[in-house]
């Protein structure tokens, strides 16, 4: 490219990866890693709009040190009672940590989670696999699939 060029952009396009407040829920988000950062757009999007629906974030980083928007999610959670953040840390703990130690699977969505509210919207956000086992697992405690929302991330296997 040079100086003067011209061009062409487009998007956002889609919309399938998109909750807003007139959806409704209960709403739960599933992140890994980065994966948070559309998640984290959606409890944006929930706070300004004055939304009450309630709201669960499981968010599974490696360390302490790599969760991102800690501080957000935590005056979040803090200022709104309808609003849930957990953490998992799968690669290292700080001194004193009592939250979860151990990567996402069944039995610590249905601990977090729980079964489903016939309302219920989920989204799910990270690397392939995580997302696999992530969607695999709410299936089973009974999120239908249609209101299962998934959006991954990792390399594409070419040659």
């Amino acid at each position: 490219m040079r100086v003067g060029d011209l061009l062409e952009l487009r998007g956002p396009i889609g919309g399938y990866f998109v909750w807003e407040a007139r959806l409704g829920g209960p709403l739960l988000l599933v992140a890994g890693g980065s994966g948070i950062v559309p998640l984290m757009a959606m409890l944006r999007h929930r706070a300004a709009a004055g939304s009450h629906v309630p709201a669960r974030l499981l968010y599974s980083s490696r360390t302490f040190e790599d969760i991102i928007y800690r501080e957000e999610l935590d005056q979040q959670a803090i200022a709104d009672p309808d609003l849930m953040v957990s953490h998992t840390l799968t690669r290292g703990q700080p001194p004193g940590w009592t939250s979860y130690s151990r990567r996402i699977d069944l039995d610590l969505l249905r601990e977090v989670i729980g079964p489903a509210d016939s309302h219920s919207r989920a989204y799910i956000c990270g690397p392939t696999p995580f997302v696999e086992v992530a969607a695999t697992s709410l299936l089973s405690l009974g999120y239908p699939a249609e209101r299962i929302n998934t959006e991954r991330f990792g390399p594409t296997g070419g040659a």
